[in-house]
């Protein structure tokens, strides 16, 4: 006799080889296929034709690790064992968190720096028996040795641990709370961090368990060491048994949905952690660290307001989200869809009412940005295109939900950009697609499209409140000239935005505490709660935020990118230089706890508040000496 749950699995079943056939007989429609939209369903702009120039999307050029191998005696060294490893996901975060570091594979080398992480691994098959012998001396003798994945080699002893053991049922890390390296991880989700999710995959990121450590600084939920810590006098060596350069590209391919518990508007930490975690390691170890803060102009948090103009009534209202934000010198970005089609998702809207609600945007000193043009669920489905997609022939057409038809992703990208500049006279170089749908291709396309600047995924999904560079097809060989910066708030949850004002406040907050950022999602398609929300928000954060646009933002973090420092000491002195090939205004250093500003050598635009360095202007190459107080 079937029980209930037999029978309900065989009509499962049925239904499941129905939905198949169907399918296979009707498969859904590519979104490379073409209708004819009717002229009646379009808006044309007369003698308005364009882009006329072709897009044309490089080829992958893999990153050499060469890209990173100069840089300062004072930085972090790290000492590459395969090149074939995730190791540029790493340089992106040791970026990100404002570390300074070079990349070499010559042990020698690396040995001159005072702190030295060595990845992927640590083994007697990537390194040779005179590389494992000097690496087991260095904590000896003063330096402090950071081993990823420390696998073999004979230095089990150096490390604090007796056995490496790999697994994929580890399904969480959790932090001490009274170790100095860890001190600032005081939030719960600081300290116990997840590596998948058993409800979505029975196997989570792999990861290697220590066995007998005597002061583990983090462990697995099976007691074995996640982070090892072992004293040498002046020196240290820490293990980890997770491969951070593949943690962070998971993240930063926005690949990270089962290392999270949420999508947006709560506080997940994970990749920023692990990166707070070698900074402070790196301060611990290299008494002359300076590092690069992640907030302009010293502030604690970065606040970008955003509005996602894709709707009838969304131009209008934008105007008066606008005004406001002008009151009080607030930059925002809006990213306006140019919708010319009548199709299933809305009426036109993008005709000469909207161009001139558009104009009043910028007029008001506001950032513009690409919203696509068809705002497509499936947009992450569109193939590339030619490149030589221009307004009006191009028509993309959402015909449901889950299907459109005509577009491409270029066609996205290169006609609303162009419709946009064109009458606004506003350079566009900031996207966010519709939907939050990402091509994998989307990272090269931007690039090729001439944008700088995307938020287009999640920072719960990327794993971090920080931006970060992008990509070629969001994977990991292959970096391009664009940086994400993840949405944190948005007003589609429930319960209603303006009824989640101290709960935004909050997250802010915990953000703040190390200098994390808040892209704030806000549809201005009613005003009500919605311009309450941001109102009480702005007021609740302002006195530690810097708040800007997404492309001032975008401008600040892509010319601190480039930013290098180093470090000279003559006796009780020390000399920073700073080389800053972009100029940028706000640009905020961390100095050691012990150092003093000489006032009297120091440029008039540098301020010192405590650790903290800010420029009020920088560009070229700047002196800066201090003394040990």
């Amino acid at each position: 006799m079937y029980t209930l749950r037999g029978r309900l699995t065989i009509l499962s079943t049925l239904l499941v080889g129905l939905f198949v056939l169907f399918s296979w007989v009707h498969p859904p429609p590519d979104p490379s296929d073409s209708m004819t939209v009717p002229a009646h369903s379009m808006y044309i702009f007369p003698d308005i034709h364009g882009p006329s120039e072709v897009t044309s999307v490089p080829l992958a050029q893999p990153t050499s690790w060469s890209r990173y191998r100069t840089g300062a005696r004072s930085g972090l060294a790290v000492l590459l064992t395969d090149p074939s490893s995730g190791w540029l996901g790493l340089a992106h975060g040791l970026k990100t968190i404002g570390i300074p570091f070079v990349i070499t594979e010559n042990y020698a080398e690396a040995l001159t720096h005072r702190v030295v992480l060595v990845y992927p691994d640590i083994s007697g098959r990537t390194l040779s028996p005179d590389a494992l012998q000097a690496l087991a001396a260095f904590p000896h003798g003063g330096g402090t040795l950071i081993g990823v994945q420390v696998l073999g080699g004979g230095l089990q002893d150096v490390f604090g641990f007796q056995e490496a053991i790999p697994s994929q049922q580890r399904f969480e890390v959790r932090f001490r709370e009274d170790a100095a390296v860890t001190s600032t991880f005081v939030d719960t989700k600081e300290r116990i961090l997840r590596l998948g999710d058993r409800a979505k995959n029975p196997e989570a990121f792999g990861s290697y368990g220590y066995t007998n450590s005597a002061d583990a600084l983090a462990v697995y939920e099976d007691g074995s060491a996640a982070v090892t810590h072992q004293p040498h006098g002046k020196g240290a060596a820490y293990a980890i048994g997770v491969d951070l350069g593949f943690l962070l590209s998971t993240g930063y391919s926005n690949r990270g949905e089962e290392l999270t518990s949420s999508y947006d508007n709560r506080f997940d930490p994970s990749l920023d952690v692990w990166l707070r975690l070698l900074k402070a390691i790196y301060r611990e170890g290299e008494p002359e660290a300076v590092t690069l803060s992640t907030v302009p102009f010293g502030k604690s948090l970065s606040v970008i307001l955003t509005h996602d103009v894709d709707f009838t009534h969304s131009m209008a209202n934008a105007v008066t989200y606008a005004q406001y934000e002008k009151s009080q010198q607030i930059g925002a970005t809006y990213f306006v869809q140019t919708k010319y089609i009548r199709d299933f998702n809305d009426d036109i809207f993008f005709d000469d009412k909207g161009v001139a609600h558009l104009k009043k945007l910028v007029e008001l000193g506001m950032d513009i940005g690409s919203h696509t043009v068809a705002h497509s669920k499936v947009f992450s489905q569109f193939p590339m295109g030619t490149g030589s997609e221009q307004y009006p022939s191009y028509a993309p057409f959402v015909k449901e939900q889950k299907v459109s038809y005509n577009g491409t992703i270029l066609g996205e990208l290169r006609v609303s950009k162009f419709l946009l500049e064109h009458f606004s006279a506003h350079t566009v170089t900031s996207f966010r697609p519709g939907e939050l749908s990402n091509p994998v291709a989307l990272p090269q396309a931007l690039h090729a499209a001439g944008y700088r600047y995307s938020s287009s995924t999640t920072a719960n999904n990327s794993l971090t409140h920080l931006p970060y560079q992008l990509n070629y097809d969001r994977l990991h060989a292959s970096e391009m000239d664009v940086f994400e910066i993840p949405v944190t708030i948005e007003d589609e949850e429930l319960p209603k935005l303006g009824d989640r004002v101290p709960q935004a406040i909050e997250l802010a907050q915990r953000i703040g505490r190390y200098g994390g950022c808040v892209v704030v999602l806000i549809h201005p398609n009613i005003l009500d709660h919605k311009l309450e929300f941001e109102k009480r928000f702005v007021d609740g954060v302002k006195s530690f935020a810097w708040f800007g646009s997404l492309s001032q933002f975008g401008q600040w973090w892509a010319a601190r990118n480039e930013v290098s420092l180093d470090v000279a000491e003559l006796g009780n002195r020390h000399v920073l230089t700073v080389r800053v090939p972009t100029s940028m205004k706000g640009l905020t250093l961390e100095v050691p706890a012990d150092w003093k500003l000489d006032a009297t050598t120091a440029p008039a635009s540098v301020v010192q508040s405590g650790r903290t360095i800010t420029f009020q202007e920088a560009h070229g190459t700047i002196t800066v000496h201090f003394s040990s107080m």
